[in-house]
């Protein structure tokens, strides 16, 4: 039976479409460099957003409106938080950066594009239907698009948005090809009808397995795109390059927690019981991002291009817990191994976030901070910044007590939890990559502490961009000393998915 249309289920995206709107009027007005008003505007919104999502997420209820086209649920909730809290923090991060070079005198576009892809990212995750996802998906793009063309006068970064378009826009083709196909097997747009047509066996699907399972591969190499996994890695490398850095944050941040979120939505809530090939599927693209990303980021000088690189590998090991998820054979297995994953892809932003947060303060006018020597002796010349990026390179790297080690380690279980060799396997090639991965990062916290200064002018950041930095620092170090509730909090929120 469908669910009556009911506005209170969507009032924190209702909310931020207002806001959006709200602010590209006001900012009209705005005269100021670094569009003072419209900064605070925005950052009042996200704050009020990831309140509100905060508060739905921990009543625990799971609410579907629109004809079961939407769902609100304590998974979706708790990733449209943190995705308004990463957002937050990258506009911190980045306005400076982006005023240094005249992003924001012709108006404040980079914030109403950020809210809006924001907005992309929410309709993605509260999506239960083929339609509203896509729906989603497209809104994030478009705006991801100009965003990374926000400096028209780079033509490193038209050429980057160029790559990203058309690269996105034969992903996005893929995509929907293969939910095409879907509804052709089934008959549905809606993943739990969709679930229960597959379910239902060959006479439900009138002899349309086939078309089915063809389907699934355009949906996964779609999925495979956003997440920029091999091999449909080709764009990050080159848009985390050629984009300005406080864009290639907005791409590598928060966008990550909704392209898990449709993971989730498209192959466990839509796809479930065509594991057994999707998961064939997602143990190549594991293997094969784990070992192109880390190699190729040891052979890196660029520090973007490196953190790209680095960005294929994370999302490879992430992969690894969804694969579990299946092997587990029991609900309680399952949602042990896909909230790792959760629990991988939330901690991972986190970091990118006081990475790319460092990068973005070290620069200033005239000077990309983004190749590794110019790292060099950071910590003789701020403390808090080469401390900020260690802390940052040893999670990535895997290394305990940060979070990071942690988030590794419960994939890990997830995957031997199994006890099939194959996924023995998958675990002890990860523990390998993990090893090697751990070089580049290594090696840049070599840069920081013990190469002598090639930069000497002073760095300059407001007092906002100091303290959402020494917060995102502490956080890495502090989740990663008490994980347990962060832990419990994705555990809870896939029991109440799967439930």
């Amino acid at each position: 039976m469908n669910e009556p249309i009911s506005w209170v289920v969507a009032y924190p995206e209702i909310f931020l479409l207002v806001m959006s709107a709200v602010i590209s009027l006001v900012d009209v007005g705005v005269k100021s460099r670094l569009r003072d008003t419209t900064y605070v505007l925005s950052l009042l919104t996200l704050a009020v957003v990831a309140y509100l999502l905060g508060a739905s997420a921990a009543s625990g209820e799971t609410l579907r409106s629109f004809n079961n086209m939407v769902v609100s649920d304590p998974m979706g909730q708790w990733l449209k938080c943190f995705a308004a809290l990463a957002m937050f923090a990258t506009l911190v991060y980045g306005r400076r950066y982006a005023g240094d070079r005249d992003m924001l005198a012709r108006g404040g576009e980079m914030f109403s594009l950020a809210l809006y892809a924001l907005l992309g990212m929410f309709v993605m995750i509260s999506g239960h239907n083929f339609l509203v996802i896509y729906l989603g998906l497209e809104l994030l793009t478009l705006s991801s698009y100009a965003l990374v063309a926000l400096r028209r006068d780079d033509p490193q970064a038209i050429e980057a948005a160029m790559k990203y378009f058309v690269l996105g826009a034969l992903a996005s083709g893929f995509l929907l090809y293969g939910m095409s196909m879907v509804y052709g097997a089934t008959g549905s747009l809606d993943l739990a009808e969709v679930l229960k047509a597959i379910a239902g066996g060959e006479a439900t699907l009138k002899g349309s397995a086939q078309v089915l399972v063809l389907g699934l591969v355009f949906v996964v190499a779609g999925l495979a795109f956003k997440l920029g996994v091999v091999p449909f890695h080709m764009w990050v490398p080159d848009v985390y390059h050629g984009a300005p850095t406080a864009i290639t944050l907005m791409i590598g941040g928060a966008p990550k927690l909704a392209a898990f979120a449709i993971v989730i939505r498209l192959l466990v809530e839509g796809l479930l019981p065509l594991a057994v090939d999707w998961q064939q599927m997602l143990a190549v693209l594991s293997v094969v991002s784990l070992l192109v990303g880390n190699l190729a980021a040891i052979a890196q000088t660029n520090l973007k291009r490196m953190l790209a690189f680095s960005t294929i590998s994370q999302m490879g090991f992430m992969l690894l817990g969804l694969l579990a998820g299946v092997v587990a054979g029991d609900s309680g297995n399952m949602a042990n191994a896909y909230s790792s994953s959760m629990f991988y892809v939330i901690t991972y932003v986190l970091t990118t976030l006081g990475t790319f947060g460092v990068i973005l303060l070290l620069s200033r006018n005239g000077f990309e901070s983004e190749n590794i020597s110019d790292l060099a002796g950071l910590n003789q010349r701020s403390p808090l910044y080469a401390g900020v990026m260690a802390i940052c390179m040893f999670s990535l790297a895997g290394v305990p007590p940060l979070v990071g080690f942690y988030a590794k380690l419960s994939v890990l279980q997830a995957l031997l939890a199994s006890s099939h060799p194959l996924y023995i396997g998958l675990a002890v090639f990860a523990v390998m990559m993990s090893l090697v991965g751990a070089f580049y990062y290594l090696r840049l916290v070599k840069v920081m502490y013990f190469d002598a200064p090639t930069q000497t002018a002073d760095i300059v950041a407001g007092a906002d961009a100091r303290s959402v930095l020494s917060l995102n620092g502490a956080l890495v170090l502090v989740l990663g000393i008490v994980p347990g509730g962060l832990m419990t909090l994705c555990a809870q929120a896939i029991a109440a998915l799967l439930a």
